[in-house]
């Protein structure tokens, strides 16, 4: 087999076990399906033209959320924050088995309003580790922090999410 079926094969592989959560780590992020499925995409792109000029990677699957992260931060920059009002009239529509349970939940519409609301270092790593269930040696390889530096970030996303909900609830 030569080297460029070997690379074909391999990412193959990698579509196959990652464009699932790849999606839903994009659509939790951005809450629009097209835009998740066109980020997905690209991040797919970019990976195989990175790999088809040579490079190698040590940990895909990390590779794979870094790139995917990147893009959702450019998509964010090009475009103004959405509006929590719009996110609600577009609606929370994830797809997948744990989908159903996320609908039916109204604390996990609730609960999703104000997650919104934290600010973007919060959401990321929050979204990894409870959405994406990603380690913590895993998101800390994504981000490019340590992993003490993601577990503060996690706690610190917990606290202020609780702030907004009792804020809200008292209100």
């Amino acid at each position: 087999m030569d080297q460029h079926t070997e690379m074909e094969q391999s990412f193959l592989k990698l579509y196959d076990e990652f464009a699932g959560p790849i999606f839903r780590h994009c659509y939790f992020r951005v809450s629009l399906r097209e835009t998740a499925e066109d980020l997905t995409q690209e991040s797919f792109m970019r990976v195989w033209n990175y790999l088809a000029k040579g490079k190698t990677v040590e940990n895909p699957k990390a590779f794979l959320y870094h790139v995917a992260g990147n893009l959702i931060i450019d998509y964010y920059r090009k475009k103004k924050e959405t509006s929590l009002d719009m996110l609600a009239e577009e609606g929370f529509n994830p797809t997948g088995d744990d989908a159903s349970l996320i609908i039916n939940n109204a604390e996990g519409q609730h609960t999703l309003s104000l997650f919104i609301k934290l600010e973007p270092i919060y959401r990321e790593v929050l979204t990894m580790r409870y959405v994406d269930n990603l380690s913590l040696s895993e998101i800390a390889e994504i981000v490019g922090e340590s992993e003490n530096v993601v577990s503060v970030r996690i706690h610190r996303g917990i606290e202020k999410l609780k702030k907004l909900f009792h804020y809200e609830k008292s209100n």
